[in-house]
C-alpha cells in the first residue's frame, strides 16, 4: 500500500479545514523534535538549524498558539526559550534519567510550560514540585485505564496515551 508523511503544513492544514467545517477549536499540537548530539547534522540538524526549520512552518501556518514543543533534547528546548519563548515547551524525561528533579530543571536553565515524565517517576511530590514552579506535569505514555485513573487521582495535568479512548470508557 502507498503511504506518504505529509509535511507539517499539510497537517495543520488539513486539521484547521476539519475544524472549521465541524466547528470546533483548534486542537494543540504536541510536537516532538526527535535529535541527540551524536546525530546531529547525520539525521537531522543540529538544534538552532532544526528548530529555525520547525519554527518556520508554524509561523507561517499562524499556529504559534497551538504547539507544544517537546524533546528529550534540552538544546532544542533551550534555544526555543532563548528565541521564541511564546512557545510552549514541554521537558521529556525518561524513568532511566538518574538526575533529581532540581538537577534537570538546572540543567534545562529555565522553567517549561510541562514537566513530561515517564509515568513511572511520578509521585505525589513530584507533583507539588512541578505545580509549586506553576509547571504542568503530563506522564507518558500510559495506556492503562487503571494508571490513567490513579495519576488522575494523584492531580496530574494531562496524560500522554496511545489510546484516547480509554479516556471515554
Amino acid at each position: 500500500m502507498k503511504a506518504v508523511k505529509p509535511l507539517l503544513s499539510d497537517v495543520f492544514n488539513a486539521v484547521k479545514e476539519y475544524m472549521m467545517t465541524a466547528r470546533r477549536p483548534y486542537p494543540f499540537f504536541n510536537i516532538e523534535t526527535k535529535s541527540l548530539p551524536v546525530t546531529d547534522n547525520i539525521y537531522h540538524p543540529a538544534p538552532a538549524a532544526f528548530v529555525e526549520l520547525l519554527m518556520k512552518e508554524i509561523k507561517d501556518s499562524k499556529m504559534e498558539d497551538q504547539v507544544i514543543i517537546q524533546s528529550f533534547d534540552m538544546r532544542t528546548l533551550q534555544y526555543l526559550h532563548k528565541h521564541y519563548p511564546a512557545i510552549k515547551t514541554a521537558l521529556l524525561i525518561e524513568a532511566g534519567n538518574n538526575n533529581s528533579f532540581r538537577k534537570q530543571m538546572k540543567d534545562l536553565g529555565f522553567t517549561p510550560t510541562i514537566y513530561s515524565p515517564e509515568a513511572a517517576l511520578v509521585i505525589p511530590t513530584l507533583i507539588k514540585d512541578c505545580h509549586d514552579l506553576n509547571m504542568k506535569i503530563i506522564p507518558w505514555t500510559v495506556n492503562e485505564k487503571s494508571k490513567i485513573e490513579a495519576l488522575k487521582k494523584m492531580g496530574v495535568d494531562g496524560i500522554i496515551s496511545d489510546y484516547p479512548n480509554l479516556f471515554n470508557e
